[in-house]
């Protein structure tokens, strides 16, 4: 049977307003200036992981704190928002509920760290459905390496070519590729889409959330597996 790993952020739910929140927060407090980090730079470091982000930054503003002072303050400030000002992406919630129904085993593999995601999938009801999660913090490598979808993959007990990860970003797109998988491809920087790391996406949404379908997902999921017929 078919295994589907969903990344979060951006994915599932668009937590990115809020990361990008709490990174402003975080590089202010460090004397960076609100207009210094703009949402275009923010956005050059979706789908990748936040402590690896902060790394980045920290060299980039030369600022002082340890990467680990940096990272404990910006999960303070995403959790603050997330409990209460995450949303789910509707057709990616019925996804869900169609997949959970028809029996296929699922899992989040992601870049927050596990408190986030907890905090995430709690607030926005996901966790009903979705009990297997992986947080890139919990690997060695995170994405583009694959360490936590295979991780993922091995909680769920399922071999890696029967897994098909659901992602938004280039680095997830290229972790499912080295990983083995498939790759459902979401971009929620529609624009990406073009960019060579889709090009081996079995199945693209060029138009990213507002073209996605729950229903054609499914469809493309029962060609995976041989169809649909016994398992529902």
């Amino acid at each position: 049977m078919i295994s589907v790993i969903f990344d979060l952020d951006g994915t599932l739910v668009d937590s990115e307003p809020n990361y990008y929140e709490s990174g402003r927060r975080t590089l202010a407090r460090h004397g960076v200036p609100g207009f210094g980090f703009t949402w275009e730079e923010h956005s050059r470091f979706i789908g990748i992981g936040t402590l690896e982000t902060l790394g980045l930054l920290k060299e980039r503003y030369g600022l002082r704190a340890p990467v680990e002072q940096l990272l404990a303050e910006q999960n303070a400030a995403y959790l603050e928002l997330a409990r209460t000002r995450t949303e789910a992406f509707p057709e990616m919630r019925a996804f869900v509920e169609r997949l959970h129904a028809r029996g296929v085993p699922m899992a989040v593999a992601s870049g927050s760290s596990p408190e986030a995601i907890e905090a995430v999938l709690e607030g926005t009801g996901l966790a009903a459905w979705l009990t297997t999660a992986v947080s890139a913090e919990e690997v060695e490598r995170g994405k583009p390496a694959p360490d936590v979808f295979l991780e993922a993959a091995r909680r769920l007990g399922a071999a890696p070519a029967s897994c098909v990860v659901v992602e938004d970003a280039a680095p997830g797109a290229l972790a499912a590729r080295a990983a083995g998988m498939h790759c459902l491809a979401v971009p929620y920087v529609a624009p990406t889409a073009g960019e060579p790391a889709f090009a081996g996406a079995g199945l693209l949404f060029p138009g990213g959330q507002a073209e996605f379908s729950a229903a054609a997902a499914e469809e493309w999921l029962g060609t995976l597996g041989g169809g649909w017929t016994g398992v529902e």
